[in-house]
């Protein structure tokens, strides 16, 4: 399919992709990053699932919360508790057949557990890019 972002060809492989919430794809007032709809959107169309986690000590209904107040439902297959402490063991530990093959963090120790992108923290409303950047990561990876 034929991309939005100018400039980047689809990606060709199908993955789990795990974003975090706090600082990666919403700041802290609840705004949505720039273009992580339009990202979103093509990962979907481009074959990838999509899921959302966060390690917030938070409900599941306040992660729900976000995917849907953003509109992105369409976009997230489900939403999880990201593990902070010993992350590949606690998350081999839920009891959660589905495994992330990349991960969209601004943590190093969540990229480092499971591989991924790491961006830059989001955690006031501005210009930014780096969804643009992690879409073509994604498509990187798998070409």
């Amino acid at each position: 399919m034929k991309s939005p972002l100018p400039g980047v060809e689809g990606a060709l492989a199908e993955m789990n992709i795990f974003f975090d919430v706090d600082e990666t794809i919403q700041a802290y007032d609840g705004s949505l990053r720039p273009f992580v709809v339009e990202v979103f959107s093509q990962l979907r169309a481009d074959g990838h699932r999509l899921y959302v986690w966060s390690g917030a000590r938070t409900a599941r209904s306040v992660r729900d919360g976000v995917v849907a107040r953003h509109g992105l439902t369409p976009y997230v297959v489900d939403c999880f508790q990201k593990p902070i402490v010993n992350p590949r063991w606690a998350w081999s530990q839920t009891g959660i057949d589905v495994q992330p093959d990349l991960c969209v963090d601004d943590r190093e120790e969540t990229i480092a557990a499971f591989g991924g992108i790491i961006v830059a923290p989001y955690p006031y409303p501005g210009p930014d890019e780096e969804m643009k950047r992690v879409y073509k990561m994604v498509c990187a990876a798998c070409h």
